[in-house]
């Protein structure tokens, strides 16, 4: 399995950093992972639903943790690459007086 187009969408936010989706082989997408600012550092939370007794329950997700640690690698890396295109971006065309 690979994952061959990584989408990330910034957000302005304490917690929340980004949305991303993610494609698989070229053929199977899932949308609404967040990327996330926690006490240990970033983190990729898989999408998810709200259940009538207020918790939440994963609509998709790895089923094993080097599966999980692989695809929050590649996320989270792109997440920073995102950032740093936004900065780079940001100080385009800006001249020292």
């Amino acid at each position: 399995m690979e994952i061959t187009e990584i989408r990330i969408s910034l957000r302005d936010d304490n917690k929340l950093k980004a949305f991303a989706s993610i494609t698989l082989d070229n053929c199977f997408v899932i949308r609404g992972l967040k990327i996330i600012e926690g006490a240990k550092g970033t983190f990729v939370a898989m999408p998810s639903r709200k259940r009538p007794d207020g918790t939440y329950q994963d609509v998709a997700h790895p089923i094993n943790n080097q599966t999980r640690d692989w695809m929050e690698e590649q996320i989270v890396k792109a997440y920073e690459k995102e950032l740093q295109n936004i900065q780079s971006e940001s100080g385009l065309g800006v001249s020292e007086p």
